[in-house]
Parts: structure tokens; sequence; C-alpha cells
């Protein structure tokens, strides 16, 4: 489908070991080393994951240690980063220098969606990224997603040169009537555009299981809750990547172990997938999947992921000890969920179109009384 890509499972960049606020490079090299021995060579990244670091890690981890023609490299046009055309290619030449490279295999217009798409289009992002492709600096133009199968539609209609969509696709989002994994799925489907998955695990929601669908799972044998849902997600035509963001050599070893001779789900496999999503969606959990886009600007500082997270462990698996983690940890050094301003700024840039303000007043409610 594109030229030396191999297999149909990538590394994304979001999430990588760490040592406190630093990325842990000795585990990242061998992390890398590991995923190309096995014959897989995408990598995914962004300016904005790790404010930075990721892109950084992955020069030093990556492109000083192996052969350029080694690896696929995706990288992204964020939204935050440019204000109006002439600002475009001075950021994407400093992503190039940031990650070591002359050009990138994949660049995304990032994070599309009804509220930032004008202003790409206002500000030429596209025409651009078309032209640097001219230039032999990218070698293939997409998007990543979040929105309306709608809203998608007319983003591929307007510019049918996109050549790849990412979307976030798994088994409980995909019938969602926020996210619309399968509606944005026939979308990029009736367009013939190859589909890269973001979210498989969904942040890891469908890894951290409750003991009744880990359970179901078990009776089918010690394949990981994590082996289900990606091979979910790999399993439809079209998908042309699935991205895992894997943060330890363990996960990566579990990952690779069951898409290197990749197979699609069984029956018996798909019902119990569609038993655990049943009890997953009875359990009303907050569908975080804490990329932390909400997290940036906070006026407050109020680490929004960790605090849903705590939401979701005492309220949907009866965890006591979430009460401390939220003060002792959470909160020490950062904003309660009573101090937000409700300026609104998290909503606007949540992938899940969350009710962010709403949400952390009954986290409040919940811890602080």
């Amino acid at each position: 489908m594109f030229e030396n890509v191999h297999k149909n499972f990538g590394f994304g960049c979001m999430r990588l070991p760490m040592k406190g606020s630093e990325v842990d490079y000795a585990e990242f090299e061998r992390m890398v080393d590991a995923f190309l021995a096995e014959g897989f060579n995408y990598f995914d990244t962004a300016h904005g994951y790790l404010s930075g670091k990721s892109e950084t890690a992955l020069r030093d981890c990556l492109v000083k240690r192996h052969p350029r023609e080694s690896f696929i490299l995706t990288d992204k046009l964020t939204e935050p980063y440019f204000q109006k055309e002439e600002d475009i290619r001075p950021f994407f030449e400093s992503q190039l220098k940031a990650c070591g490279v002359e050009y990138f295999d994949f660049y995304l217009m990032h994070a599309q969606s009804r509220e930032n798409f004008e202003k790409f289009r206002r500000c030429r992002a596209y025409e651009t990224a078309f032209d640097l492709k001219k230039e032999g600096k990218i070698r293939h133009v997409g998007i990543s997603f979040h929105d309306t199968a709608e809203m998608l539609e007319r983003i591929l209609t307007q510019y049918p040169q996109i050549e790849v969509v990412q979307i976030q696709f798994n088994y409980l989002d995909y019938e969602d009537p926020a996210v619309q994994s399968r509606k944005c799925y026939e979308v990029c489907r009736k367009h013939n555009k190859p589909v890269i998955v973001m979210e498989p695990v969904k942040g890891g929601n469908l890894v951290n299981l409750p003991e009744d669908a880990k359970a179901i799972y078990a009776r089918l044998g010690t394949a990981s809750p994590a082996s289900y849902a990606i091979r979910f997600a790999a399993g439809f035509e079209g998908m042309f990547m699935v991205l895992s963001g894997m943060s330890n050599m363990a996960q990566m070893q579990d990952n690779l172990s069951y898409m290197k001779d990749f197979r699609p789900l069984d029956e018996a496999e798909m019902q119990a997938v569609g038993e655990v999503r049943d009890i997953l969606r009875s359990m009303r959990l907050i569908p975080c999947t804490a990329c932390r886009y909400c997290t940036d600007g906070c006026p407050k500082h109020i680490s929004i992921p960790d605090l849903f997270s705590c939401m979701n462990a005492k309220v949907g698996y009866h965890d006591w000890s979430a009460g401390f983690f939220y003060r002792e940890v959470f909160t020490k050094n950062n904003g309660k969920a009573s101090e937000c301003i409700g300026c609104g700024k998290c909503e606007r840039s949540c992938p899940q179109h969350l009710p962010i303000r709403s949400l952390l007043k009954d986290v409040a409610k919940e811890f602080e009384q």
C-alpha cells in the first residue's frame, strides 16, 4: 500500500517509558531495537507529545542509531503551534530538526474537527503540506481526526488529495454516538482512504478491566485483554496501521507476540469482546483516554485525567485508595477539582468531547466533602 511500511502495527510515541518527567532513554532504546528486530518499523509522534520530548527522544533513540530507510516516521501539524500561513513552514522545519530527519514519511493535519478545521483551511495548512510533499520533505499527507462522520465527509470531499486518515477506533467506541468510530471508518472506506487506528485500547481502559470482564477473556485462554482490543481493530478491512502507545518492554513484548503473525478475532473471541463491552458500558465510567490535551494551559494546573482515573477507580472498581491518591498525589502540587474556574479551554481540546467542567464538579463532590 505504501512503500517500505512493514506490517500493520505501529509504535505510538505519546506514552513513552519515563523516569520522573524525563524519557527513560535506556528503556526506549531497548524497545526501539526490539520493535525493529521483529520486522516492525512505523513510529508516530507529534510536537505536543510529552511537551516536545517525544520528538527529541525519537531523534536520539531511533534516528541517530538506525539507518533512515529502516523506519517510517510520522509527525503532525498541531493547531496551537501556528497562527497564520507564514508560521507553518518554520514550525515544520523545527520538527524536522527536532527529529533529526530531512523528511517525514507521513505528515498529518492533527486532531481535525469542526472547531479547528477552519483555521487549517484559512491558513492554507493543507496546501502547504501538499507543497512540502512536492519538495520531497513529506512522502504522504494525511489527517488525524476527532469529530463526526459528517465532518470527516466534508474534509475528505474538500481535500481528496488526503492519502490516509487516523481515527480513534476500538470496540468500546465502535457504536459510541460521541466518537462515531464505525461511522468514521465507513466514511474512510467510501473515500478509499487507508485507516490508521489510534487508541485501540482506549488509553488503557480496555486493559485495566474489572474482574468480571477479565473472567470472560480468561475463559478463552491466557491472552491479554490488550490482545483482544488490538486484534479487534486490526481485523477490519482497510486498516493500514494500528498504533499502540507502549510505555515499557513488557507491553511491547505482549503486543508483538500476537501482531507478528496477526490473525483476526474468531467468532468466540468476538462474542467475548461483546460481553466485555456490555459490562464496561454498564459501569458508566468516565471515558477519558488520558491523552492530556486538556491539561495544556489549564490556568489552575488541574491534572484532569488523573482525577478522572481516581473517580473511575472509586466508583467503578470500589477502590478506596483512590481518595489517598486524589489528596496526596494528584492534588498535592496541582489544582483540585473544585478549583476549576470554568473557562472551558479543556473541553475545546478534548478529543472525546467530554463535559469536563461538569465532571470535575462530580469529582469534587466525591472526594472533597
